[in-house]
């Protein structure tokens, strides 16, 4: 008897199905969330500008104070407990994803250098063997994301793929962050 090798599969499209049917998902505050509410919201496109209605995406952030509540931080005690810290929400019918929450704090990189306000994101998509990492900055914070040592990794002409527009629109201020999975403006990605 020969053994067949069982052939390897893409993350989608059960996936959608699987993880983004929980409502609510991307809502990380409640009434007692300290920090200023923030709205981020974008869209995802693929490599000729159509939009991804089927992707997830994932975020994971510092709360207000820049402390994570994860056991590798070592802060975590002092952590929001009001904060959920990680969302995660499917794209519309248009691309669109949106979350509310907070615009987290500076995060310590190590003992001399500190990282500028930023949202880790992850996005899951049919066709994608990997899922895709990323982070989102934020427009207003332009003397920290100056000093980031991670933002500093991506080549300067594609730093602006990683930087979320303010908006001042309606009751929250929104920050918009466009996701281009391929193609000439493509969002820098990393490594996991």
């Amino acid at each position: 008897m020969k053994l067949k090798q069982t052939p390897s599969q893409t993350v989608g499209p059960f996936f959608h199905y699987a993880l983004t049917d929980t409502p609510g998902q991307n809502i990380l505050v409640t009434d007692e969330t300290q920090g200023d509410r923030i709205l981020l919201k974008g869209q995802v496109t693929d490599g000729e500008g159509e939009v991804i209605p089927d992707a997830m995406i994932e975020i994971w952030q510092a709360d207000t104070n820049g402390i994570y509540n994860h056991p590798e931080d070592p802060n975590q005690a002092e952590a929001d407990t009001n904060f959920a810290g990680f969302g995660r929400v499917p794209t519309d019918s248009n691309g669109i994803y949106t979350f509310k929450t907070v615009k987290p704090g500076i995060v310590a990189y190590d003992d001399e250098k500190q990282q500028a306000p930023h949202v880790n994101v992850r996005i899951f998509a049919r066709g994608m063997l990997i899922h895709a990492y990323t982070r989102l900055y934020f427009s207003d914070e332009e003397e920290a994301n100056a000093d980031d040592p991670i933002l500093n990794l991506v080549p300067e002409e594609r730093r602006h793929t990683l930087i979320a527009l303010r908006e001042d629109k309606g009751d929250l201020v929104t920050y918009c962050m466009n996701i281009s999975m391929q193609g000439d403006n493509e969002t820098a990605f990393f490594e996991p």
